[in-house]
């Protein structure tokens, strides 16, 4: 069966939105406890781009697989978990990429890279790191793993916080309230 990745986001109602977010299957890796660990030899770079042995792994289907078995731990260290093993993976900064943002009915919608669909709130928090000079804003995906703002997503966001909040740069999302100026 081919891959056919979610419309726009533009294009879907709320509703919409949290349905396809609903029905992502994926694996129940915090119920897999593997015995064997190591290292996957793979990185995802700042740019989004997967990696093996110094490679680029140039299937989005073997990415998007990849990413429902990824983690991050405590103390930051990403893995990916199968029920057998546990391998380490290299990320340079964030595990995915947001790359398109949508303000419907008052939340925010967000496709990362994987064409995944987030929705900002509480549990998928929205957090400001950075400095004046090159701010980063970040999305929780899932299993302590974020999403890094691109910067045209990054401006979408800026202008709905505009649009809604004015000069404080605040907005909201499944009734939480999230700064953008950190």
């Amino acid at each position: 069966m081919p891959y056919e990745p979610p419309p726009y986001l533009a294009e879907l109602s709320l509703a919409e939105i949290a349905q396809a977010v609903e029905q992502r299957k994926l694996p129940p890796v915090e119920q897999w406890d593997p015995q064997s660990s190591g290292d996957s030899f793979m990185r995802i770079a700042e740019d989004g781009t997967w990696y093996h042995k110094g490679d680029p792994i140039r299937r989005p289907a073997m990415v998007r697989a990849f990413a429902g078995l990824l983690t991050r731990d405590d103390d930051g260290q990403h893995w990916l978990v199968t029920p057998f093993e546990k391998q380490s993976i290299e990320v340079e900064d964030a595990a995915f990429i947001a790359v398109d943002c949508v303000s419907k009915d008052g939340d925010l919608a967000f496709r990362i890279n994987t064409d995944e669909l987030v929705i900002a709130g509480p549990d998928n928090a929205l957090r400001v790191a950075g400095d004046p000079e090159t701010p980063a804003i970040y999305l929780h995906v899932r299993r302590g793993c974020e999403a890094r703002l691109n910067r045209s997503t990054y401006n979408q966001l800026a202008e709905i916080a505009i649009e809604t909040g004015g000069d404080d740069w605040i907005v909201s999302s499944q009734g939480a309230l999230f700064s953008l100026l950190g």
